[in-house]
């Protein structure tokens, strides 16, 4: 019995490691495969020369990547065409934008498919290469793949290739809203990436139910099927779009987002390059396009619309598997009655008493609460301990899946100390506590968060178990881990994926995914009599893996610290400063800074938004550059009844890439950019931002505001331009190797600003 239960633990540790490794198609060099296959390799060629510059809107190797992404489906044979205009979108940041079409003829006259990605990159040092040159390249390959069988569709096949996504999901803005296409398009398909590797996620947007899209991909049947409807609950409620948000907002046109999200510390940064990028990622990528471009191209794509919704969630060995949101609370209701159910029989058989009934209670909230704060101040505890993590904005640093396993490992090591002191108490008199927390947790669920009401069936495992432990003196240990998959692989991926797509600051769900997660194997540890070992053990790799941390926690070539510079002058009071967003300066921008740095006051100095609301950290005197105001002119100031109409051209006299301008907080009438009129319900919610311009050609902005006649407006425009380390009046060396341009924040930047006031 005992080789027995190390053998089943055995098979317990791999069915772990599967729920892992099963979610992505292995990777192998495949340029030589079939000319109908999709090849992982061919598309990296298309990755690999998108990537070769940053090729933000405004940027040189901007027009680089447009012109390489034409010429690649011209080669095709598909007649290609560009759609170029201004758009501000829906949080007035204004673009040209340019983007690239072309379309497959169908054989039907039904709706049209529409594969979509974008091929800018992230001002201003991205290279782009996952985001989105991976999405690019997937459609690229995958076209060919699809022509090279030679066989015409039912539906026409649309490719959008669009320009400023990350800008305010300009391009996708513009065909959605002034393409004739638009109103051809019955389904999207979408390909983003939001680090360089790991698992792609499928998310869905739909303004209605989601039934008929889940029937639909699962009768294309992609074999790595890596989504779940709490993963899309979630999306729902965080301030994340995308591209095919638009379409879903706009045109009520639905669709599937399919994006990797792992490796975050890369995303929008000079490291996401061809080098860094996950093969594997890119290969998942191509397993789903190809299922689903061959099935949903015969589909009736007129109507699928649904009022149903379904939950839905990936096993390895079934793929997706799905059913209607009718039955979660019968699903409960069973439940609940098999807890009745089993709960008399022990008593009955008096393998139940409510003594220990109740002492079972104690290890599960000791382990919980232990497990939750530990979990909770794990990155404020990271943080204090390495201070340089706080220039990490994306929250996830190059060590992060150790600190996982870390955290993983001590929580493990917690559940197995506390529950051997309770070792005494009959594992079925343990088991009636954590199937009673589950059975909250799932009915909470079910009311709050129906998407995750999945979590039932790992439940229905654990009473399973449950049953059996009243039933049987000494329980079969490979019947017990059987009846523990469900939960193993359900669950054990939620660990890593909460603390990687959130960052490291929800390291709590991984600590308590793990204990709930030990909660549902109970009934085979319970049978484990060295659990105290186990505990040792757990504690021992912990120390291990927090070692291995510490190793791997410093900065260099291959881990690059993010840093930041500025250059701010005042034409309001003609003075000059250096600035920086970083919490502890290196040596490269220390030297401008100096000994003289003081941390600005509120509002002393104002800085612009950023993903993260990032303030100006330090700033320091700096000696004044001839650096040229933008020329602001009055193009007409008239006052028409109550209303006052100010129009105005700002024109640059340096090569700048962005203007932004706020005004005093007074209430606009309307308000134009460019001709762009800007939404009434941003102009109500607004504060005091009015537009940020991402300028191409060094073009001049034009703005036209009305408000009331007796207001007194104010203006100030900030320009920049991304050019500090380059521009001829400075001598900022080149950044050293071991640190890269901080992202989500104005970096290596001549930021130059100006107030008007029209009273």
């Amino acid at each position: 019995m005992k080789f027995s239960r190390t053998l089943a633990l055995i098979l317990l540790l791999f069915a772990v490691y599967w729920s892992y490794k099963s979610l992505m198609p292995p990777y192998h060099s495949d340029q030589d495969s079939g000319l109908q296959s999709f090849s992982t390799d061919r598309a990296l060629v298309h990755v690999k020369n998108l990537a070769k510059e940053p090729h933000a809107v405004g940027f040189p190797g901007h027009a680089n990547a447009r012109g390489y992404v034409i010429s690649e489906l011209k080669k095709l044979g598909l007649e290609t065409t560009t759609q170029e205009g201004y758009t501000a979108g829906d949080w007035a940041n204004l673009s040209k934008a340019t983007n690239i079409l072309a379309k497959i003829e169908g054989s039907g006259e039904g709706k049209a498919l529409l594969l979509l990605s974008h091929y800018d990159s992230n001002p201003h040092s991205s290279f782009g290469a996952s985001d989105a040159g991976s999405g690019v390249a997937t459609i690229l390959e995958g076209v060919r793949a699809f022509l090279a069988e030679n066989k015409t569709p039912k539906n026409d096949i649309i490719i959008l290739i669009s320009d400023a996504e990350e800008l305010g999901l300009n391009g996708a803005d513009l065909f959605v809203n002034n393409h004739p296409w638009t109103k051809e398009v019955g389904l999207v398909l979408n390909f983003e990436a939001r680090g360089s590797g790991g698992p792609s996620y499928m998310l869905i947007e739909t303004n209605r139910g989601n039934g008929t899209l889940i029937k639909e991909f699962t009768k294309a049947n992609p074999k790595y099927p890596v989504a779940n409807s709490l993963a899309y609950s979630i999306y729902k409620m965080l301030p994340n779009d995308t591209d095919l948000t638009v379409f879903r907002e706009d045109a009520d046109i639905d669709g599937f987002n399919f994006a990797f999200i792992d490796d975050h510390f890369d995303y929008h940064t000079a490291l996401d390059t061809y080098e860094r990028l996950d093969r594997t990622s890119l290969a998942h990528q191509g397993s789903y396009l190809m299922p689903l471009l061959k099935h949903f191209s015969e589909t009736n794509l007129n109507d699928l619309k649904s009022l149903d919704d379904f939950i839905y969630f990936n096993l390895p060995f079934f793929n997706l598997v799905s059913y209607p949101f009718e039955w979660i609370w019968p699903m409960f209701g069973i439940a609940v009655l098999a807890f009745v159910l089993l709960l008399i029989t022990g008593f009955k058989k008096q393998k139940l008493n409510v003594k220990d009934i109740s002492i079972g209670f104690l290890p599960l909230f000791i382990t919980l609460i232990i497990n939750g704060v530990l979990g909770y101040f794990s990155w404020s505890a990271i943080k204090w301990w390495y201070p340089d993590f706080n220039d990490m904005l994306h929250g996830f640093t190059y060590n992060g899946h150790l600190y996982i396993m870390v955290y993983a490992l001590l929580s493990l090591a917690v559940c197995f100390w506390v529950y051997h002191k309770y070792r005494k108490t009959s594992t079925s008199n343990l088991l009636a506590a954590p199937a009673l927390i589950w059975l909250i947790i799932c009915g909470l669920v079910a009311i709050y968060l129906p998407g995750a009401s999945f979590f039932i069936i790992p439940l229905f495992g654990l009473l399973a178990a449950f049953m059996v432990t009243i039933n049987q003196e000494e329980p079969n240990p490979f019947l017990l881990v059987f009846l523990a998959l469900p939960a193993v692989f359900i669950l054990s991926p939620f660990i890593k994926m909460f603390p990687v797509g959130l960052g490291l600051k929800m390291m709590v769900a991984a600590t308590v995914f793990t204990t709930l997660l030990f909660f549902l194997v109970l009934p085979f540890f319970g049978q484990l009599k060295n659990k105290e070992r186990l505990a040792y053990l757990a504690a021992f790799l912990f120390a291990v893996f927090s070692i291995s941390a510490h190793i791997k926690s410093d900065f260099n070539e291959k881990r690059p610290k993010p840093s930041s510079l500025l250059y701010v002058y005042n034409t309001d009071n003609d003075s000059a400063i250096w600035a920086t967003y970083d919490y502890r300066l290196i040596g490269w921008n220390g030297q401008f800074l100096g000994s003289e740095k003081r941390v600005p006051e509120t509002g002393e100095y104002k800085t612009l938004p950023s993903k993260y609301r990032t303030e100006f950290t330090y700033v320091a005197d700096a000696p004044k550059k001839a650096i040229a105001a933008p020329w602001i002119d009055t193009v007409k100031d008239t006052i028409i009844g109550n209303e006052r109409i100010l129009e105005l051209c700002v024109t640059p006299k340096r090569k700048v890439n962005r203007l932004d301008i706020y005004s005093n907080p007074i209430k606009l009438n309307s308000a134009k950019v460019n001709n762009i009129k800007l939404s009434d319900y941003f102009l109500e919610n607004r504060k005091k931002r009015l537009i940020t311009n991402y300028i191409t050609d060094n073009d001049y902005t034009e703005l036209e505001l009305s408000f009331p006649k007796d207001s007194v407006l104010e203006l100030t425009f900030y320009e920049a331009s991304n050019d500090l380390l380059t521009n001829t009046a400075f001598t900022v060396p080149e950044r050293p190797k071991n640190s890269i341009p901080m992202p989500f924040v104005l970096n290596d930047a001549i930021l130059v600003t100006k107030t008007v006031k029209f009273e």
